[in-house]
């Protein structure tokens, strides 16, 4: 082929558009300088095809192949990790700061105070155990103090809801991402033709809303099938088809122009058998807790009421099967599988089975989430628990999302859980140890009327079981004891004397067809056989009943009574002449009995004259010690026995600004991370103003180069077309 003047004209045509394109793109860059998520874009030329001739191979100019996008892939998937993270601690962080300042007493007597003073109380009360306004500030300070827990839970409580809020809006963002990220490769997939007109736009934005959806929850994504790298400095994304998004634990969100919902919703509860396994019923529960309940069958069998080796055994866990509900002897904790009739009490909750026609086996697993958890749907019917867990050695479950302001604002309403039931334990622990004194007391008189403020699911169940419904069971230990009672003549206010056989003082029978006294034994005994025990063991003086499946003891006509020893804790754990009730910061309360009757404030015991004196303060005394003594505290997540309560409500202040610090410390560092990993990126992406103004002169020049060229071409036609004349 001959080279003419053509050629040159043609030459010159192609190098003006190449050079009028990468004018163009010059200029997108400069105006998309300030636009979030836009990447530098740049014309690639290339070389036209090359005659051979003599004296040798002649080019015919250049060509503009394509517009490229200059990104990194490489480090796009590394930033998008640590974008997860850094938004994880930091919603995880600017929520606990709410909670640390809930518990800062630098301004103002907290919590911490109000322990201390209820505790001097008691203490003023056994200087001057018969002076009314000595237990009227009592029991003012009481109420402050039963408030301040309240209101605490309140707070904590209201908190959880506020973050879970947030959570569903987050989730709500997330499927609009998905949504929005599988439209954008539907797009791709009709504009984009690689190498020719590449959908730079498309990427960009799909890129953008990556980012963002890595701010929600830790994603990765992956190309299938197209070329990861195009060129040096800049990686293409892949086109629609190719392109899917995963959570790292692998749950794909987006394949293609196809996308999976993710949705917060609840409760639930969810199984997991083992392969061998014919179980075919369901596990139930009730109530309400802030943790996931990992339920395990350590012994197969069936379910049933009975508690021979026949009936599976389980354990509950509350971090993903790291560690074990344990009980107040720090033993773990044993549950038998009962039907609806014989629910178990298993921390918060109470759990049964039903619809079971084939037995347990051991290995069978169940889940339950009492609250809202994250859930991933492959379909309608298909779902999967992807809520975030925090294992007993602080590390995530893999399996479940680990990143993202979702992960994070889930943490916090755990976090906010454990302080939560921390200071359960430590209300109940005080609610155990004030009323198991006071318990054993006696006011400035003798009573006509006891009533329980603690009630049970079953009259007839005993009452150390699992199933009782007792919420003070697990002190009641196994062991053994008794209660004394003591009975007198209302009018003369003496002990009344024996009388046909029935004692009118001393510990209860718990079998009066047995010589000598039967003990109490939790493990055996019911709330119907306490009131055996009252009726059979003082007769015509006392008459015991069940009023709302709670013990009530009247005294008969002309006669009342007072409590003695109880080495049994019966008394305590049933809720009968003690100062508090409830076993948690929710119904934390002051008994009736005293609020309408402050005489009726134990200060003092009955003495070895079986008299119960004014200035008796034995009992205050005794619970006046218990600022300084180490008690036992049982929470979901283990028992302290080497602290008073004092110290232990101190160190759950210091855990809540532990954590705070180290969420802090956490989200500093991944945003460290984060920022450097975007500055690379945008050392390759990033729009550079005195780079563009350079390479705006440059194809200037070289548009105005190739039109010289063609001007050229045009007189060499000139002069030959002169020719002929």
């Amino acid at each position: 082929m001959a080279i003419g003047i053509n050629s040159l004209l043609d030459m010159g045509k192609w190098a003006l558009f190449g050079n009028q394109a990468a004018i163009a793109t010059t200029g997108s860059n400069i105006s998309n300088v300030h636009t979030e998520g836009y990447s530098r874009r740049e014309v690639r030329f290339d070389e036209a095809y090359s005659i051979d001739y003599r004296p040798g191979q002649i080019g015919t100019g250049v060509v503009a192949s394509e517009v490229i996008r200059h990104f990194d892939e490489f480090v796009e998937m590394q930033y998008v990790g640590k974008n997860a993270d850094q938004s994880r601690f930091e919603a995880l962080w600017a929520n606990l700061q709410g909670v640390d300042n809930l518990f800062d007493e630098s301004v103002a007597d907290g919590l911490g105070a109000s322990i201390d003073k209820f505790f001097q109380d008691w203490q003023d009360l056994s200087l001057r155990a018969e002076d009314p306004s000595t237990r009227e500030q009592l029991l003012s300070d009481s109420y402050k103090l039963i408030s301040l827990m309240r209101n605490m839970d309140s707070d904590l409580s209201a908190m959880q809801k506020q973050a879970e809020d947030q959570i569903q809006s987050e989730v709500n963002e997330v499927n609009d991402l998905l949504k929005r990220i599988a439209d954008i490769n539907k797009q791709i997939d009709i504009h984009d033709v690689p190498g020719s007109n590449n959908a730079n736009q498309l990427y960009d934005e799909r890129a953008l809303l990556v980012r963002k959806l890595s701010e929600k929850i830790d994603i990765r994504f992956a190309n299938q099938g197209s070329p990861e790298f195009t060129q040096t400095n800049q990686v293409e994304m892949g086109a629609g088809t190719d392109f899917a998004i995963m959570t790292e634990a692998g749950q794909t969100l987006v394949h293609g122009s196809d996308y999976y919902e993710i949705k917060f919703e609840g409760p639930r509860a969810m199984q997991s058998l083992i392969p061998s396994s014919n179980f075919d019923g369901d596990i139930e529960f009730s109530g309400s807790s802030d943790f996931e309940y990992t339920v395990e069958v350590i012994r197969g069998g069936q379910v049933s009421n009975a508690s021979g080796a026949g009936t599976a055994q389980f354990r509950v866990s509350l971090d993903g099967g790291q560690t074990w509900l344990k009980g107040a002897d720090g033993k773990e904790k044993i549950f038998y599988a009962r039907p609806e009739g014989g629910k178990i009490g298993a921390g918060d909750l109470e759990i049964w089975f039903e619809n079971a026609t084939q037995d347990l086996e051991a290995g069978d697993k169940f889940s339950i989430m009492p609250r809202s958890g994250v859930y991933w749907y492959q379909n309608t019917s298909s779902f999967m628990n992807i809520s975030p867990q925090i294992r007993g050695d602080g590390s995530d479950d893999p399996r479940r999302l680990q990143g993202g302001s979702v992960t994070g604002l889930m943490n916090f309403v755990g976090y906010v859980g454990q302080y939560r039931d921390k200071l359960d334990g430590l209300v109940k622990s005080m609610v155990w140890n004030v009323n198991r004194l006071h318990s054993q007391g006696t006011g400035l008189n003798p009573v006509s009327q006891a009533t329980g403020t603690y009630s049970v699911s079953d009259p007839n169940v005993a009452l150390g079981s699992d199933s009782s419904g007792l919420p003070m069971r697990d002190f009641l230990g196994s062991n053994a004891g008794n209660v004394t009672l003591y009975v007198y003549d209302e009018s003369t206010g003496e002990l009344v004397s024996g009388g046909g056989g029935n004692p009118v003082f001393g510990p209860l029978d718990f079998d009066t067809a047995t010589p000598g006294i039967q003990n109490f034994d939790p493990n055996v005994h019911s709330l119907q056989d306490v009131v055996d025990a009252i009726d059979n063991t003082f007769g015509p003086y006392l008459d015991a009943e069940i009023v709302d499946n709670k013990l009530r003891i009247n005294a008969a006509d002309g006669y009342d009574f007072a409590f003695g020893a109880d080495t049994s804790g019966l008394m305590a754990a049933l809720g009968v002449n003690t100062f508090f009730t409830g076993s948690n910061m929710t119904d934390f309360g002051l008994n009736d009995a005293v609020m309408s009757n402050p005489e009726q404030i134990n200060a003092g015991q009955v003495n070895g004259a079986f008299e119960g004196n004014e200035g008796d303060n034995g009992t205050a005394l005794a619970i006046a010690a218990l600022a300084t003594k180490a008690v036992t505290v049982v929470s979901s997540f283990g028992v302290s026995n080497t602290q008073t309560l004092g110290e232990y409500y101190g160190n759950v202040m210091a855990q809540v600004g532990a954590d705070t610090s180290t969420c802090k410390f956490t989200y500093e560092y991944n945003r460290a991370l984060a920022s450097d990993l975007n500055d690379r990126q945008e050392q390759v992406a990033g729009v550079n103003l005195d780079e563009e103004m350079a390479n705006l002169i440059k194809y200037q020049h070289a548009y105005r180069a190739a039109a010289k060229l063609v001007t050229t071409a045009d007189e060499m036609l000139q002069t030959v077309l002169g020719l002929k004349q």
